[in-house]
């Protein structure tokens, strides 16, 4: 086993797993395959194709199994909790006035549209 090894989605070690990984290789945690560009030393999202060996076939699925032979298992292949849409989501809210924790939103306007008005805020159906 390769010390240090990790699966790519979940970040469970993987043992108990033979080297050089197999197509069918998998997850005990969360039954990813493992045979996948994402765990490969060779993949880099920055690249054309995602791929930094010139020479491989294009593999249009990074996360399922393939039959690359230029496959290298990365150990450090787990990137958990990096959710770019959640974290650009808080960036908007904080950029047009909204709660950059998902709140209700800070929204002067609205406030004092709902005090002219007399409303709640919220919409009411007829």
């Amino acid at each position: 086993m390769l010390e240090g090894l990790v699966c790519w989605k979940c970040g469970a070690a993987v043992m108990d797993q033979p080297l050089p990984l197999s197509r069918y290789a998998e997850c005990v945690l969360c039954h990813a395959d493992l045979h996948v560009c994402r765990l490969c030393e060779f993949y880099d999202p920055r690249v054309s194709r995602q791929c930094r060996e010139p020479i491989a076939d294009e593999v249009q699925d990074k996360t399922r199994a393939n039959f690359c032979g230029y496959f290298q298992a990365r150990p450090a292949a787990y990137h958990g909790g990096d959710d770019a849409g959640a974290r650009a989501r808080a960036e908007l809210e904080g950029l047009f006035g909204g709660d950059p924790a998902g709140g209700a939103a800070a929204d002067p306007a609205r406030a004092r549209l709902d005090a002219l008005f007399g409303g709640d805020g919220k919409d009411k159906a007829s």
